[in-house]
Parts: C-alpha cells; structure tokens; sequence
C-alpha cells in the first residue's frame, strides 16, 4: 500500500477524520482536497512547460 500503511492504519485514519470534520463535511471535504490536487498538477505541468 502507499506509504506502508496497512488497512488497519486506513481505517483508524478514517474514523479520526469522521470525529474532526463529521460525516457532513466529508464531500466538502473531499471536493476541496481535490482540487487542490489538481491546481497543483496544473502548476507542476505549467513549470514543465516553461522550461522547455
């Protein structure tokens, strides 16, 4: 798995993040998380370009 975590260190990882955001916030949560990805593969590819 990535970064050695097993599936026991997954789901406490996920019952800690229910208990700080609450089951309501999760997609906000999510969708946020998500674009950030994407912003900074924008970023990361736009630089690339650049220096060629």
């Amino acid at each position: 798995m990535m970064f050695g975590l097993g599936t026991q260190e997954l789901l406490i990882v996920m019952v800690l993040v229910m208990i700080v955001f609450g089951a309501g916030k999760l997609p906000q949560v999510g969708s946020s998380l998500g674009k950030g990805i994407r912003n900074f593969k924008q970023g990361v590819n736009e630089t690339d370009e650049e220096a060629l």
